[in-house]
């Protein structure tokens, strides 16, 4: 186990319409795409498959970001060398031709219940 690691996290919970699952996977897919191509260590989008709480183990995602009965959850996170590493990439990514045809009014998410952070490596197993 390493516990001197240096990597840089960027994470996400994001709620979804079950019914966009479709659409979001193929942004998901070019943002994948995209990030590795500009140098993340690695990319995951995770869709939410057992979302019931135990007792005693907090509110859980499905109170977290206010789902409704129509939705799911997404875990998504970026991994990189660096904090540094990660601005420099991003800023990579921001420049790319390809983000001249993203239009950010067409996600199928929700930003005011979208929660996002970056993240020190702590532990890595």
């Amino acid at each position: 186990m390493k516990t001197n690691s240096k990597k840089y996290i960027d994470g996400f919970v994001i709620p979804l319409k079950k019914k966009d699952l479709a659409v979001y996977k193929k942004m998901a897919t070019w943002g994948a795409n995209i990030w590795m191509k500009h140098g993340a260590l690695s990319y995951f989008e995770c869709v939410g498959e057992d979302l019931g709480v135990k007792k005693g183990m907090g509110m859980g995602f499905k109170k977290l970001v206010g789902l409704k009965a129509n939705e799911t959850v997404i875990f998504s996170f970026i991994v990189y060398k660096s904090k540094t590493d990660r601005d420099r990439i991003n800023k990579k990514v921001m420049s790319d031709p390809s983000m001249k045809n993203f239009d950010e009014k067409s996600m199928p998410v929700d930003m005011k219940r979208f929660v996002c952070g970056g993240f020190d490596t702590l532990v890595e197993g």
